[in-house]
Protein backbone atom coordinates (compact mmCIF):
# COMPACT_ATOMS: atom_id res chain seq x y z
CA UNK A 1 0.00 0.00 0.00
CA UNK A 2 0.88 3.89 -0.06
CA UNK A 3 2.02 4.18 3.24
CA UNK A 4 3.66 8.19 2.96
CA UNK A 5 2.88 10.73 0.38
CA UNK A 6 4.84 13.68 1.01
CA UNK A 7 4.45 16.95 -0.78
CA UNK A 8 6.74 20.41 -1.18
CA UNK A 9 5.34 23.75 -2.90
CA UNK A 10 3.07 21.99 -5.37
CA UNK A 11 0.58 24.60 -6.55
CA UNK A 12 -1.45 26.09 -3.02
CA UNK A 13 0.15 23.23 -0.88
CA UNK A 14 4.00 24.21 1.03
CA UNK A 15 4.58 21.29 2.68
CA UNK A 16 2.03 18.45 3.36
CA UNK A 17 3.10 14.74 4.84
CA UNK A 18 0.38 12.37 4.37
CA UNK A 19 0.27 8.82 6.11
CA UNK A 20 -2.45 6.95 4.71
CA UNK A 21 -3.37 3.84 6.32
CA UNK A 22 -5.01 0.46 4.96
CA UNK A 23 -8.62 0.22 4.23
CA UNK A 24 -10.71 2.77 2.48
CA UNK A 25 -9.70 6.09 2.78
CA UNK A 26 -11.68 9.20 2.37
CA UNK A 27 -10.72 12.48 1.01
CA UNK A 28 -13.33 15.66 1.43
CA UNK A 29 -12.91 19.71 1.62
CA UNK A 30 -14.88 22.45 -0.44
CA UNK A 31 -14.33 22.81 -3.66
CA UNK A 32 -11.19 24.52 -4.64
CA UNK A 33 -9.66 23.65 -1.19
CA UNK A 34 -7.18 21.51 -2.91
CA UNK A 35 -7.75 18.24 -2.97
CA UNK A 36 -6.62 18.39 -6.78
CA UNK A 37 -3.07 18.66 -5.75
CA UNK A 38 -3.74 15.35 -4.05
CA UNK A 39 -4.66 13.83 -7.35
CA UNK A 40 -1.80 15.47 -9.29
CA UNK A 41 1.04 14.95 -6.54
CA UNK A 42 -0.19 10.79 -7.27
CA UNK A 43 -0.31 11.55 -11.04
CA UNK A 44 3.32 12.32 -10.83
CA UNK A 45 3.84 9.79 -9.08
CA UNK A 46 2.52 7.61 -11.80
CA UNK A 47 4.64 9.29 -14.35
CA UNK A 48 2.85 12.23 -16.04
CA UNK A 49 4.54 14.60 -17.59
CA UNK A 50 5.35 17.70 -15.37
CA UNK A 51 4.50 21.33 -16.22
CA UNK A 52 6.66 23.98 -14.49
CA UNK A 53 3.57 25.99 -13.77
CA UNK A 54 2.76 23.30 -10.66
CA UNK A 55 5.47 24.90 -8.96
CA UNK A 56 3.57 27.37 -6.05
CA UNK A 57 4.74 30.90 -6.56
CA UNK A 58 7.48 32.20 -5.29
CA UNK A 59 9.20 29.13 -5.10
CA UNK A 60 12.33 27.31 -7.33
CA UNK A 61 11.46 23.60 -6.93
CA UNK A 62 8.52 21.39 -6.15
CA UNK A 63 8.67 17.95 -5.21
CA UNK A 64 6.99 14.47 -4.48
CA UNK A 65 7.74 11.46 -2.83
CA UNK A 66 5.75 8.83 -2.16
CA UNK A 67 6.67 5.40 -0.06
CA UNK A 68 5.12 2.08 -0.80
CA UNK A 69 5.15 -1.45 1.06
CA UNK A 70 4.78 -4.14 -1.23
CA UNK A 71 3.73 -7.52 -0.08
CA UNK A 72 5.06 -9.29 -3.18
CA UNK A 73 7.42 -7.39 -5.05
CA UNK A 74 8.63 -10.23 -7.68
CA UNK A 75 6.70 -8.41 -10.87
CA UNK A 76 7.79 -4.95 -9.78
CA UNK A 77 11.83 -5.91 -9.26
CA UNK A 78 11.18 -7.52 -12.21
CA UNK A 79 10.27 -3.61 -14.25
CA UNK A 80 13.73 -2.46 -12.11
CA UNK A 81 16.10 -4.88 -13.19
CA UNK A 82 14.41 -4.33 -16.53
CA UNK A 83 15.71 -0.66 -15.75
CA UNK A 84 18.97 -1.55 -14.51
CA UNK A 85 17.54 0.01 -10.92
CA UNK A 86 18.75 -2.44 -7.97
CA UNK A 87 15.57 -4.34 -6.68
CA UNK A 88 13.75 -3.76 -3.13
CA UNK A 89 15.72 -5.31 -0.40
CA UNK A 90 13.02 -5.06 2.01
CA UNK A 91 9.66 -4.35 0.28
CA UNK A 92 9.99 -1.14 0.22
CA UNK A 93 10.00 1.16 -2.53
CA UNK A 94 10.64 5.15 -2.44
CA UNK A 95 9.77 7.17 -5.79
CA UNK A 96 10.50 10.73 -5.91
CA UNK A 97 10.06 13.70 -8.13
CA UNK A 98 11.78 16.98 -8.38
CA UNK A 99 10.63 19.67 -10.57
CA UNK A 100 12.28 23.07 -11.40
CA UNK A 101 11.53 25.15 -14.36
CA UNK A 102 14.02 23.77 -16.15
CA UNK A 103 13.91 20.60 -15.47
CA UNK A 104 12.29 17.31 -14.18
CA UNK A 105 13.59 14.25 -12.63
CA UNK A 106 12.83 11.17 -11.34
CA UNK A 107 13.89 8.54 -8.84
CA UNK A 108 13.16 5.22 -7.88
CA UNK A 109 15.28 4.46 -4.45
CA UNK A 110 17.35 6.82 -5.22
CA UNK A 111 18.18 5.92 -8.11
CA UNK A 112 17.22 8.23 -11.64
CA UNK A 113 14.79 6.69 -14.00
CA UNK A 114 13.18 7.69 -16.98
CA UNK A 115 9.79 8.62 -17.25
CA UNK A 116 9.30 5.74 -19.00
CA UNK A 117 10.39 3.26 -16.79
CA UNK A 118 8.14 5.28 -14.22
CA UNK A 119 5.40 5.12 -15.88
CA UNK A 120 5.95 1.63 -15.85
CA UNK A 121 5.84 1.38 -12.35
CA UNK A 122 3.50 3.53 -11.78
CA UNK A 123 0.65 1.04 -14.25
CA UNK A 124 1.83 -1.95 -11.54
CA UNK A 125 1.10 0.29 -8.29
CA UNK A 126 -1.92 2.69 -8.38
CA UNK A 127 -5.46 2.21 -10.09
CA UNK A 128 -6.26 5.86 -10.92
CA UNK A 129 -9.89 6.79 -11.68
CA UNK A 130 -11.46 10.02 -12.67
CA UNK A 131 -14.64 11.59 -14.15
CA UNK A 132 -12.17 11.05 -17.42
CA UNK A 133 -10.51 8.56 -16.46
CA UNK A 134 -11.67 5.52 -17.80
CA UNK A 135 -9.75 4.87 -21.37
CA UNK A 136 -8.55 1.65 -19.79
CA UNK A 137 -12.16 0.18 -19.41
CA UNK A 138 -13.01 1.09 -23.24
CA UNK A 139 -10.14 -0.49 -24.06
CA UNK A 140 -10.72 -4.01 -26.06
CA UNK A 141 -7.57 -5.10 -25.51
CA UNK A 142 -8.22 -4.35 -21.57
CA UNK A 143 -11.50 -5.76 -21.38
CA UNK A 144 -10.48 -8.85 -22.97
CA UNK A 145 -7.32 -8.85 -20.15
CA UNK A 146 -9.77 -8.28 -17.52
CA UNK A 147 -12.02 -11.18 -18.71
CA UNK A 148 -8.94 -13.37 -18.57
CA UNK A 149 -8.15 -12.00 -15.27
CA UNK A 150 -11.85 -13.56 -14.23
CA UNK A 151 -11.38 -16.18 -15.72
CA UNK A 152 -7.80 -17.41 -13.97
CA UNK A 153 -6.47 -18.03 -17.75
CA UNK A 154 -2.74 -17.00 -17.39
CA UNK A 155 -1.49 -20.24 -17.90
CA UNK A 156 -3.64 -21.16 -21.55
CA UNK A 157 -3.03 -17.78 -22.59
CA UNK A 158 0.94 -18.27 -22.05
CA UNK A 159 0.83 -21.50 -24.18
CA UNK A 160 -1.39 -19.19 -26.45
CA UNK A 161 1.32 -16.52 -27.29
CA UNK A 162 4.14 -18.84 -27.34
CA UNK A 163 2.13 -21.06 -30.01
CA UNK A 164 1.49 -17.52 -31.51
CA UNK A 165 4.96 -16.32 -31.67
CA UNK A 166 6.51 -19.36 -33.15
CA UNK A 167 3.51 -19.19 -35.93
CA UNK A 168 3.88 -15.60 -36.95
CA UNK A 169 7.58 -16.07 -36.71
CA UNK A 170 7.76 -19.16 -39.03
CA UNK A 171 5.25 -17.32 -41.28
CA UNK A 172 7.01 -14.24 -41.67
CA UNK A 173 10.20 -16.30 -42.90
CA UNK A 174 7.99 -18.16 -45.14
CA UNK A 175 6.36 -15.07 -46.87
CA UNK A 176 9.84 -13.43 -46.99
CA UNK A 177 11.46 -16.17 -49.15
CA UNK A 178 8.21 -16.14 -51.39
CA UNK A 179 8.59 -12.73 -52.37
CA UNK A 180 11.88 -12.68 -52.13
CA UNK A 181 13.51 -11.58 -55.71
CA UNK A 182 15.20 -14.37 -57.77
CA UNK A 183 19.07 -14.34 -57.75
CA UNK A 184 21.03 -13.12 -60.94
CA UNK A 185 24.02 -15.24 -62.31
CA UNK A 186 26.35 -12.26 -61.23
CA UNK A 187 24.82 -12.50 -57.49
CA UNK A 188 25.33 -16.67 -57.31
CA UNK A 189 29.04 -16.48 -58.81
CA UNK A 190 29.72 -13.70 -56.10
CA UNK A 191 28.35 -15.74 -53.46
CA UNK A 192 30.71 -19.11 -54.41
CA UNK A 193 33.59 -17.12 -54.66
CA UNK A 194 33.55 -15.45 -51.64
CA UNK A 195 33.02 -19.17 -50.07
CA UNK A 196 35.83 -20.16 -51.70
CA UNK A 197 37.75 -17.32 -50.91
CA UNK A 198 37.56 -17.84 -47.36
CA UNK A 199 37.11 -21.29 -47.04
CA UNK A 200 40.80 -21.55 -49.11
CA UNK A 201 42.26 -19.51 -46.23
CA UNK A 202 41.59 -21.96 -43.60
CA UNK A 203 40.82 -19.52 -40.89
CA UNK A 204 41.30 -19.63 -37.13
CA UNK A 205 40.71 -16.63 -34.89
CA UNK A 206 42.59 -18.57 -32.05
CA UNK A 207 45.99 -18.42 -34.35
CA UNK A 208 45.89 -15.34 -35.12
CA UNK A 209 48.28 -13.41 -32.91
CA UNK A 210 50.30 -16.89 -32.47
CA UNK A 211 50.90 -15.88 -36.41
CA UNK A 212 51.27 -12.43 -36.21
CA UNK A 213 54.16 -12.80 -33.44
CA UNK A 214 56.34 -15.36 -35.51
CA UNK A 215 55.79 -13.30 -38.59
CA UNK A 216 57.19 -10.70 -36.29
CA UNK A 217 60.21 -12.83 -35.01
CA UNK A 218 60.85 -13.87 -38.36
CA UNK A 219 60.94 -10.39 -40.15
CA UNK A 220 63.30 -9.24 -37.36
CA UNK A 221 65.27 -12.21 -36.87
CA UNK A 222 68.70 -10.93 -37.70
CA UNK A 223 68.16 -8.35 -35.82
CA UNK A 224 67.19 -10.03 -33.28
CA UNK A 225 69.68 -12.56 -33.30
CA UNK A 226 72.61 -9.96 -33.26
CA UNK A 227 71.16 -8.75 -30.42
CA UNK A 228 71.01 -11.60 -28.25
CA UNK A 229 74.43 -12.27 -29.20
CA UNK A 230 75.67 -8.81 -27.83
CA UNK A 231 73.78 -9.69 -24.49
CA UNK A 232 75.66 -13.05 -24.82
CA UNK A 233 79.11 -11.67 -24.94
CA UNK A 234 78.59 -9.08 -22.38
CA UNK A 235 77.59 -11.47 -20.11
CA UNK A 236 80.72 -13.95 -20.70
CA UNK A 237 83.10 -12.77 -23.30
CA UNK A 238 86.85 -12.14 -22.17
CA UNK A 239 85.83 -9.38 -20.28
CA UNK A 240 82.36 -9.53 -19.42
CA UNK A 241 80.21 -9.54 -16.68
CA UNK A 242 80.32 -13.36 -15.43
CA UNK A 243 84.15 -12.93 -15.14
CA UNK A 244 84.46 -9.78 -13.35
CA UNK A 245 81.94 -11.03 -10.96
CA UNK A 246 83.94 -14.11 -10.61
CA UNK A 247 86.92 -11.97 -9.37
CA UNK A 248 84.43 -10.62 -6.84
CA UNK A 249 83.82 -13.91 -5.52
CA UNK A 250 87.34 -14.62 -4.83
CA UNK A 251 87.72 -11.42 -3.04
CA UNK A 252 84.68 -12.25 -0.94
CA UNK A 253 86.16 -15.22 -0.20
CA UNK A 254 88.82 -13.78 1.46
CA UNK A 255 87.02 -11.47 3.14
CA UNK A 256 84.70 -14.16 4.85
CA UNK A 257 88.03 -16.44 5.98
CA UNK A 258 89.35 -12.75 7.50
CA UNK A 259 85.66 -12.10 9.38
CA UNK A 260 83.14 -14.95 9.25
CA UNK A 261 80.91 -12.17 10.49
CA UNK A 262 80.48 -10.91 6.91
CA UNK A 263 78.88 -14.04 5.13
CA UNK A 264 75.22 -13.02 5.76
CA UNK A 265 75.90 -9.56 3.89
CA UNK A 266 77.79 -11.46 1.13
CA UNK A 267 75.26 -14.58 0.68
CA UNK A 268 73.37 -12.43 -2.35
CA UNK A 269 76.53 -13.17 -4.55
CA UNK A 270 76.38 -16.11 -5.09
CA UNK A 271 72.65 -15.95 -6.15
CA UNK A 272 73.38 -13.95 -8.16
CA UNK A 273 75.85 -15.20 -10.17
CA UNK A 274 74.05 -17.92 -11.02
CA UNK A 275 71.14 -16.47 -11.62
CA UNK A 276 73.12 -14.47 -14.27
CA UNK A 277 74.72 -17.68 -15.45
CA UNK A 278 70.96 -19.05 -16.10
CA UNK A 279 70.51 -15.86 -18.35
CA UNK A 280 73.14 -16.44 -20.37
CA UNK A 281 72.44 -20.05 -21.09
CA UNK A 282 68.39 -18.81 -21.78
CA UNK A 283 70.46 -15.85 -24.37
CA UNK A 284 72.17 -18.74 -26.06
CA UNK A 285 69.06 -21.15 -26.60
CA UNK A 286 66.97 -18.41 -27.82
CA UNK A 287 69.48 -17.83 -30.16
CA UNK A 288 69.59 -21.21 -31.46
CA UNK A 289 65.57 -21.33 -31.24
CA UNK A 290 65.71 -18.24 -34.01
CA UNK A 291 64.20 -19.07 -37.82
CA UNK A 292 66.48 -17.33 -40.12
CA UNK A 293 65.04 -19.01 -43.06
CA UNK A 294 64.20 -16.35 -45.82
CA UNK A 295 61.89 -18.94 -46.88
CA UNK A 296 59.63 -19.59 -43.91
CA UNK A 297 59.52 -15.73 -43.54
CA UNK A 298 58.10 -14.77 -46.77
CA UNK A 299 55.93 -17.75 -46.27
CA UNK A 300 54.66 -15.98 -42.67
CA UNK A 301 54.40 -12.55 -44.64
CA UNK A 302 52.40 -14.29 -47.39
CA UNK A 303 50.04 -15.80 -45.05
CA UNK A 304 49.46 -12.55 -42.96
CA UNK A 305 49.02 -10.78 -45.93
CA UNK A 306 46.22 -12.99 -47.04
CA UNK A 307 44.49 -12.37 -43.89
CA UNK A 308 44.73 -8.61 -43.68
CA UNK A 309 43.35 -9.16 -47.30
CA UNK A 310 40.68 -10.70 -46.02
CA UNK A 311 40.15 -8.56 -42.91
CA UNK A 312 39.85 -5.34 -45.95
CA UNK A 313 37.04 -6.95 -47.66
CA UNK A 314 34.44 -8.61 -45.07
CA UNK A 315 35.25 -7.38 -41.37
CA UNK A 316 37.97 -5.73 -39.39
CA UNK A 317 38.60 -9.24 -37.28
CA UNK A 318 38.55 -13.24 -38.49
CA UNK A 319 35.45 -13.16 -36.47
CA UNK A 320 33.65 -10.67 -39.22
CA UNK A 321 35.41 -13.29 -41.91
CA UNK A 322 33.83 -16.20 -40.89
CA UNK A 323 30.54 -14.31 -40.02
CA UNK A 324 30.49 -13.17 -43.55
CA UNK A 325 31.24 -16.24 -44.69
CA UNK A 326 27.80 -17.60 -42.91
CA UNK A 327 25.85 -15.69 -44.47
CA UNK A 328 27.08 -15.57 -47.73
CA UNK A 329 26.78 -19.92 -47.46
CA UNK A 330 23.01 -19.58 -45.84
CA UNK A 331 22.24 -17.00 -48.73
CA UNK A 332 23.53 -19.71 -51.55
CA UNK A 333 22.05 -22.20 -49.74
CA UNK A 334 18.59 -20.76 -49.85
CA UNK A 335 18.68 -19.90 -53.73
CA UNK A 336 19.88 -23.14 -54.82
CA UNK A 337 17.27 -24.74 -52.14
CA UNK A 338 14.48 -22.76 -52.29
CA UNK A 339 11.80 -24.90 -53.86
CA UNK A 340 13.15 -27.48 -51.20
CA UNK A 341 12.89 -24.60 -48.07
CA UNK A 342 9.53 -23.31 -49.28
CA UNK A 343 8.13 -26.72 -48.87
CA UNK A 344 9.51 -27.22 -45.57
CA UNK A 345 8.64 -23.75 -43.99
CA UNK A 346 5.16 -24.83 -45.52
CA UNK A 347 4.77 -27.72 -43.52
CA UNK A 348 6.01 -25.97 -40.18
CA UNK A 349 3.56 -23.07 -40.61
CA UNK A 350 0.70 -25.72 -40.90
CA UNK A 351 2.28 -27.37 -38.26
CA UNK A 352 2.56 -24.10 -36.00
CA UNK A 353 -1.05 -22.76 -37.50
CA UNK A 354 -2.70 -26.81 -35.59
CA UNK A 355 -0.88 -25.36 -32.68
CA UNK A 356 -1.68 -22.30 -32.41
CA UNK A 357 -5.29 -23.48 -33.02
CA UNK A 358 -5.24 -25.90 -30.28
CA UNK A 359 -3.92 -23.64 -27.57
CA UNK A 360 -6.55 -20.88 -29.27
CA UNK A 361 -9.39 -23.58 -28.62
CA UNK A 362 -8.20 -24.28 -25.05
CA UNK A 363 -8.13 -20.33 -24.32
CA UNK A 364 -11.70 -19.86 -25.90
CA UNK A 365 -13.55 -22.24 -23.99
CA UNK A 366 -12.12 -20.98 -20.69
CA UNK A 367 -13.25 -17.14 -22.19
CA UNK A 368 -16.57 -18.20 -23.40
CA UNK A 369 -17.03 -20.01 -19.89
CA UNK A 370 -16.32 -17.26 -18.01
CA UNK A 371 -17.94 -14.45 -19.99
CA UNK A 372 -21.44 -14.54 -18.92
CA UNK A 373 -20.57 -15.64 -15.16
CA UNK A 374 -18.56 -12.49 -15.45
CA UNK A 375 -21.26 -10.00 -16.97
CA UNK A 376 -23.31 -11.79 -14.34
CA UNK A 377 -21.82 -10.66 -11.71
CA UNK A 378 -21.33 -7.14 -13.37
CA UNK A 379 -24.84 -7.18 -13.78
CA UNK A 380 -25.11 -7.88 -10.33
CA UNK A 381 -22.88 -4.52 -9.16
CA UNK A 382 -24.84 -2.63 -10.97
CA UNK A 383 -27.99 -2.90 -9.65
CA UNK A 384 -26.77 -2.66 -6.30
CA UNK A 385 -25.06 0.88 -8.16
CA UNK A 386 -28.98 2.05 -9.11
CA UNK A 387 -28.99 0.43 -12.64
CA UNK A 388 -31.93 -1.54 -11.72
CA UNK A 389 -32.72 -2.53 -15.00
CA UNK A 390 -29.47 -2.41 -16.67
CA UNK A 391 -28.11 -5.32 -19.28
CA UNK A 392 -24.64 -5.62 -19.31
CA UNK A 393 -22.60 -8.88 -21.81
CA UNK A 394 -18.83 -9.57 -22.46
CA UNK A 395 -19.45 -10.55 -26.05
CA UNK A 396 -16.96 -12.47 -27.66
CA UNK A 397 -16.37 -11.89 -31.85
CA UNK A 398 -14.44 -14.62 -33.46
CA UNK A 399 -11.45 -13.09 -35.59
CA UNK A 400 -10.33 -13.63 -39.42
CA UNK A 401 -7.00 -13.96 -38.49
CA UNK A 402 -5.46 -14.73 -34.97
CA UNK A 403 -4.07 -12.08 -32.76
CA UNK A 404 -1.59 -12.28 -30.11
CA UNK A 405 -4.29 -11.76 -27.44
CA UNK A 406 -6.65 -14.72 -29.06
CA UNK A 407 -8.76 -16.12 -31.47
CA UNK A 408 -11.53 -13.97 -30.33
CA UNK A 409 -11.98 -10.04 -29.54
CA UNK A 410 -14.48 -8.78 -27.20
CA UNK A 411 -16.76 -5.82 -26.54
CA UNK A 412 -18.09 -5.06 -23.65
CA UNK A 413 -22.28 -4.51 -24.28
CA UNK A 414 -24.07 -1.79 -21.79
CA UNK A 415 -27.83 -1.34 -21.68
CA UNK A 416 -28.54 1.04 -18.91
CA UNK A 417 -32.34 1.28 -19.94
CA UNK A 418 -34.99 -1.65 -20.03
CA UNK A 419 -35.87 -2.27 -24.04
CA UNK A 420 -33.57 -0.59 -25.67
CA UNK A 421 -30.37 -2.42 -27.44
CA UNK A 422 -27.37 -3.00 -25.78
CA UNK A 423 -24.38 -1.21 -27.14
CA UNK A 424 -20.55 -1.66 -26.97
CA UNK A 425 -19.54 0.77 -23.49
CA UNK A 426 -17.92 3.68 -25.45
CA UNK A 427 -21.12 4.32 -26.96
CA UNK A 428 -24.12 4.54 -24.65
CA UNK A 429 -22.30 5.42 -21.35
CA UNK A 430 -22.44 9.14 -20.10
CA UNK A 431 -19.19 10.01 -17.77
CA UNK A 432 -21.39 9.60 -14.88
CA UNK A 433 -22.73 6.17 -15.83
CA UNK A 434 -19.46 5.20 -16.62
CA UNK A 435 -18.26 5.95 -13.30
CA UNK A 436 -20.16 3.79 -11.59
CA UNK A 437 -19.51 0.99 -14.67
CA UNK A 438 -16.31 0.76 -13.65
CA UNK A 439 -16.56 0.96 -10.34
CA UNK A 440 -19.08 -2.49 -10.58
CA UNK A 441 -16.60 -3.83 -12.79
CA UNK A 442 -13.75 -3.21 -10.17
CA UNK A 443 -15.76 -5.14 -7.23
CA UNK A 444 -16.70 -7.96 -9.49
CA UNK A 445 -12.80 -8.17 -10.31
CA UNK A 446 -11.58 -7.59 -6.91
CA UNK A 447 -10.18 -11.04 -5.76
CA UNK A 448 -8.63 -11.25 -9.14
CA UNK A 449 -6.75 -7.11 -9.67
CA UNK A 450 -4.03 -7.09 -7.71
CA UNK A 451 -2.87 -3.23 -8.02
CA UNK A 452 -2.42 -2.41 -3.87
CA UNK A 453 -3.61 1.22 -4.69
CA UNK A 454 -6.89 2.22 -6.33
CA UNK A 455 -7.81 5.85 -6.46
CA UNK A 456 -11.35 7.12 -7.44
CA UNK A 457 -11.69 10.82 -7.79
CA UNK A 458 -14.98 12.25 -7.44
CA UNK A 459 -16.55 9.31 -9.68
CA UNK A 460 -19.88 9.62 -7.46
CA UNK A 461 -20.17 12.83 -9.62
CA UNK A 462 -24.43 13.73 -10.85
CA UNK A 463 -25.44 10.71 -8.99
CA UNK A 464 -28.58 10.74 -6.06
CA UNK A 465 -27.84 9.80 -2.52
CA UNK A 466 -29.12 6.55 -2.32
CA UNK A 467 -26.54 5.49 -5.18
CA UNK A 468 -24.03 7.24 -3.51
CA UNK A 469 -24.31 5.54 -0.35
CA UNK A 470 -24.00 2.39 -2.85
CA UNK A 471 -21.01 4.14 -4.34
CA UNK A 472 -19.53 4.27 -0.89
CA UNK A 473 -20.10 0.80 0.25
CA UNK A 474 -18.80 -0.66 -2.89
CA UNK A 475 -15.45 1.41 -2.10
CA UNK A 476 -15.94 0.00 1.45
CA UNK A 477 -16.13 -3.84 0.43
CA UNK A 478 -13.00 -2.88 -2.23
CA UNK A 479 -11.13 -1.20 0.95
CA UNK A 480 -11.44 -4.58 2.53
CA UNK A 481 -9.39 -6.17 -0.41
CA UNK A 482 -7.55 -2.81 -1.51
CA UNK A 483 -6.02 -0.06 -0.58
CA UNK A 484 -8.72 2.94 -1.46
CA UNK A 485 -8.40 6.48 -1.61
CA UNK A 486 -12.12 8.12 -2.23
CA UNK A 487 -12.12 11.72 -3.10
CA UNK A 488 -15.63 12.58 -2.83
CA UNK A 489 -18.10 15.57 -2.44
CA UNK A 490 -20.97 13.17 -0.88
CA UNK A 491 -21.33 12.53 3.13
CA UNK A 492 -22.59 8.83 2.17
CA UNK A 493 -19.46 8.18 0.73
CA UNK A 494 -17.29 9.71 3.41
CA UNK A 495 -19.15 7.98 6.04
CA UNK A 496 -18.02 4.78 4.64
CA UNK A 497 -14.50 5.35 5.15
CA UNK A 498 -11.98 3.82 7.36
CA UNK A 499 -10.02 7.03 7.66
CA UNK A 500 -11.33 10.47 6.75
CA UNK A 501 -8.67 13.44 5.81
CA UNK A 502 -10.44 16.74 5.11
CA UNK A 503 -8.48 19.25 2.59
CA UNK A 504 -8.92 23.01 3.91
CA UNK A 505 -7.73 25.82 2.27
CA UNK A 506 -6.24 28.90 4.49
CA UNK A 507 -4.84 32.36 3.58
CA UNK A 508 -1.85 32.90 6.12
CA UNK A 509 0.54 36.28 5.82
CA UNK A 510 -1.45 37.00 2.47
CA UNK A 511 -0.48 33.61 1.39
CA UNK A 512 -3.22 30.84 0.15
CA UNK A 513 -1.81 27.55 1.59
CA UNK A 514 -4.01 23.95 1.40
CA UNK A 515 -3.77 21.73 4.51
CA UNK A 516 -4.39 18.19 4.74
CA UNK A 517 -6.10 16.34 8.34
CA UNK A 518 -7.33 13.74 9.65
CA UNK A 519 -10.81 13.77 11.50
CA UNK A 520 -12.34 11.78 14.13
CA UNK A 521 -15.32 11.92 16.56
CA UNK A 522 -16.87 15.42 16.75
CA UNK A 523 -14.79 17.04 14.53
CA UNK A 524 -15.50 13.93 11.36
CA UNK A 525 -19.46 14.42 12.19
CA UNK A 526 -18.83 18.10 11.68
CA UNK A 527 -17.04 17.77 8.35
CA UNK A 528 -20.40 15.43 7.48
CA UNK A 529 -23.11 17.95 8.61
CA UNK A 530 -20.93 20.14 6.27
CA UNK A 531 -20.89 18.17 3.37
CA UNK A 532 -24.83 17.40 4.32
CA UNK A 533 -25.30 21.24 3.42
CA UNK A 534 -26.88 22.33 6.87
CA UNK A 535 -26.45 22.76 10.21
CA UNK A 536 -28.64 21.71 13.73
CA UNK A 537 -29.50 19.14 15.20
CA UNK A 538 -31.07 16.92 11.98
CA UNK A 539 -28.12 17.30 10.21
CA UNK A 540 -26.00 16.63 13.03
CA UNK A 541 -28.30 13.29 13.81
CA UNK A 542 -28.19 12.81 9.81
CA UNK A 543 -24.34 12.46 10.07
CA UNK A 544 -24.04 10.21 13.07
CA UNK A 545 -26.29 7.99 11.56
CA UNK A 546 -24.21 7.41 8.23
CA UNK A 547 -21.08 7.00 10.58
CA UNK A 548 -22.97 4.05 12.16
CA UNK A 549 -24.59 2.40 9.47
CA UNK A 550 -21.15 2.32 7.56
CA UNK A 551 -19.83 0.44 11.05
CA UNK A 552 -22.84 -2.05 10.56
Amino acid sequence: MLTLLKIRNLALVDELTWELGPGLVGVTGETGAGKSVIVGALKLVLGERADKSLIRTGEETCSVEAIFEIDSPTETNSILEDGGIPPCDDSQLIIRRVITPKSSRQFVNDSPVTLTLLKRIGERLVDLHGPHDHQSLLSTERQLAMLDAYADADKPLAAYRTAHRHWRDISTELDTLRHAESATDQEIELLRHQLAEIDEANLNPEDEQDLEDRWRRAVNSSRLLETAANATNALNGDNGLLSQLADVQRLVRDLEKLDPSITTQTAGLETAVIELQDLESNLADYADSLDTDPEEAANLEERVNLIESLKRKYGPSIADVLARRETAANRLDTIENRGEKLETLEREVAAARATLDAAGKKLTTARRKAAPKLAKEISSQLKDLGFKQSSFEARLTPLETPSPQGLEAIEFQFGPNPGEPLMPLRQVASSGEISRVMLAVKSALADQDDTPLMVFDEIDANVGGEVARAVGRKMAVLGSRHQVVAITHFPQVAATAARHFVVEKTVTSGRTRSRLFQVNGESRIAELVRMLGGGGEQARAMAASLLTEATQ
